[in-house]
């Protein structure tokens, strides 16, 4: 039996976390909304997928939209705190995080979530998509729109629609980007047949039973990998036990297991899953849970039995078990073929500490972002680390990268007019994907998605006939989740100014530096700042050992810069001893 359901303004196909963003904001701006996923949750990358420990985003300037409210959740949701591992400055569990957003969700009257959902067809009228057939609960429903998001990790929209799309790998030729392999060598090699997207990995929860885990390899002097099956052997001889477990511990001792080298990165028969062939999808499945599995247990003997299996997520037909994340981190799929397409050459930096996407290079251009971010590229394949041009700098301490922008043509499809992408399928080069696809940025992509398509709504337009600048303003301006379009590295998201100063930026007016504005947080404390003429810094606390310094925060970074020697200081902030730094949000 087909059920006819009435048209909804907003159609938002898959469970990811620009999915998930891009409903909300739908919603929130006046659209009627309806998301389809086929899983229980909602989260996609934060939390279904286990991926918990965020990288990108990090400095309080990038703390903006949805991405920095989901953050200060997660911060008051947190008791033990979110400075929990060394992979990152922020740890959480995979439950708290979907609690988040599915309150959020909750919140919104003109939003309606349905769970469980297998996408059949897309209906197409010339360059219009009219609608989506689906099966839920033993029964077709079909579903009118007036604007499709796609905010699925693989793009599991565009076949269906027939939206053109890109998968793999370009030549260096295609745009000259510096990373990229030659025509010559894609023709010829067969790795890159053989690995035609990023590896994608499934997640295992660990638990430890002990906070003070115990490197046992220290009793006997063997190397660490020496207690672990050769297929996962690298990891330890590298860092040490301790030091690849902790990687991705969580509060309450969660330990997210997604672990690039010689861990649990899957990199055969990838295909399998883009061939609309459930059983070829199924087996690779069950290939990259066994293969987690496998790694999860070869840590467990080798802590003899310090590292348990832990329980994170739901139950469901594609995670059996509760230590199983509910669906793969899918760190590359389809990539739509947009309006513009970001390459790599716009995520690197055009001078030092400037990197701007969609950024005007004089005075006639018109900045086309709607989304920041600043991730270093980084790619998994199996094998040596893939060699990338540089992109990061020194800033607080620490190495972050550069900023970039999205611009607001990479979310609009160059042949359907009223379809949006709000997840990593939006449109970049495979190079490029390397830095765009992560979870803060995704979270920021979807906002701009969901807030174009209630804006066209409300003015009538389909997507692409709106004016960026009208777009730009309802996400600066935004009542709950204000969002950054234009990076500016000295005014952190809780700046007095940060709003005129975005303002400021879109008109093209000159912008003297940002007055030092600090949001204090953590313990105060009397302590010694060493600097070590280098861009790196060390702290000693009282009654403890010393160990690095970062911060995050636009002020505090101006303060350090200006050290050339110890001084003594009042410092506010914690510390993380998984990371071996103290992260500072004040120093007087």
């Amino acid at each position: 039996m087909t059920v006819n359901i009435d048209s909804v303004d907003v159609l938002v196909w898959g469970g990811g976390t620009g999915g998930a963003a891009a409903a909300i904001q739908a919603a929130r701006g006046g659209a009627s909304t309806l998301l389809l996923t086929p899983g229980p949750w909602l989260g996609g990358m934060v939390s279904a997928a286990g991926v918990c420990c965020p990288d990108g985003n990090e400095l309080s300037p990038w703390q903006t939209g949805l991405w920095g409210a989901f953050l200060r959740e997660l911060e008051q949701s947190e008791p033990e705190g979110l400075d929990q591992n060394w992979v990152s400055c922020f740890g959480y569990r995979p439950r708290t995080a979907e609690t988040i957003l599915q309150n959020w969700l909750q919140q919104e009257a003109r939003l309606l979530w349905w769970p469980g959902c297998q996408l059949l067809n897309v209906e197409r009228a010339g360059s219009l998509i009219t609608g989506l057939s689906l099966e839920m609960e033993g029964e077709v429903r079909r579903v009118k729109c007036r604007v499709v998001i796609d905010g699925s990790d693989r793009g599991d929209l565009l076949p269906l629609a027939d939206a053109p799309f890109r998968f793999g790998w370009e030549p260096q030729e295609q745009w000259h980007e510096p990373s990229a392999p030659s025509q010559q060598r894609l023709s010829s090699e067969p790795f890159f047949r053989d690995q035609p997207i990023q590896s994608p990995t499934w997640v295992v929860m660990g638990q430890l039973l002990s906070d003070q885990l115990k490197d046992h390899t220290q009793q006997d002097e063997q190397p660490s990998g020496s207690r672990l099956p050769a297929p996962f052997r690298g990891a330890c001889d590298t860092f040490g036990l301790e030091k690849t477990i902790t990687y991705g511990r969580l509060p309450s001792g969660l330990v997210m297991l997604n672990w690039p080298l010689q861990g649990n990165d899957w990199h055969r028969g990838l295909e399998r899953a883009f061939l609309a062939d459930a059983s070829q999808e199924a087996a690779l499945f069950s290939e990259m849970q066994q293969h987690s599995l496998s790694f999860a247990d070869a840590l467990r003997k080798a802590t003899d039995g310090w590292l348990q299996l832990g329980q994170a997520f739901p139950s469901s037909a594609a995670s059996p078990a509760p230590w199983i994340a509910a669906m793969p981190y899918w760190r590359e799929g389809r990539r739509m073929i947009g309006r513009t397409t970001v390459i790599e050459q716009d995520l690197l930096p055009l001078t030092e500490g400037v990197c701007m996407s969609g950024t005007p290079v004089n005075d006639s251009e018109v900045l086309q972002s709607i989304a920041v971010g600043n991730y270093a590229n980084d790619h998994h394949y199996p094998g040596d680390d893939w060699q990338l041009a540089p992109k990061s700098c020194r800033w607080g301490g620490r190495w972050t990268g550069t900023p970039f922008c999205i611009p607001f043509g990479a979310l609009l499809s160059d042949a359907i007019d009223n379809l949006l992408m709000a997840d990593k399928a939006f449109s970049t080069s495979h190079m490029a994907n390397g830095a765009t696809r992560l979870q803060p940025l995704i979270m920021n992509v979807g906002q701009a998605a969901g807030a174009a398509s209630a804006l066209a709504v409300e003015s009538n337009l389909q997507p692409s006939e709106l004016s960026v600048r009208s777009l730009q303003n309802r996400l600066i301006g935004d009542d709950r989740a204000p969002a950054a379009v234009a990076p500016l590295w000295d005014t952190a998201w809780y700046h007095s100014q940060w709003l005129e100063r975005q303002t400021a930026a879109l008109d093209r007016k000159p912008l003297a530096p940002a007055l030092p504005e600090t949001l204090e947080s953590g313990r105060s404390m009397h302590a010694m700042v060493i600097p070590d003429g280098e861009g790196a810094y060390r702290i000693q606390l009282e009654d403890a050992e010393s160990c690095q310094l970062i911060t995050l925060e636009p002020a505090v970074n101006a303060r350090l810069q200006t050290l050339d020697k110890p001084i003594s200081v009042m410092v506010q902030g914690t510390h993380n001893p998984w990371g071996g730094w103290f992260r500072t949000t004040s120093l007087r």
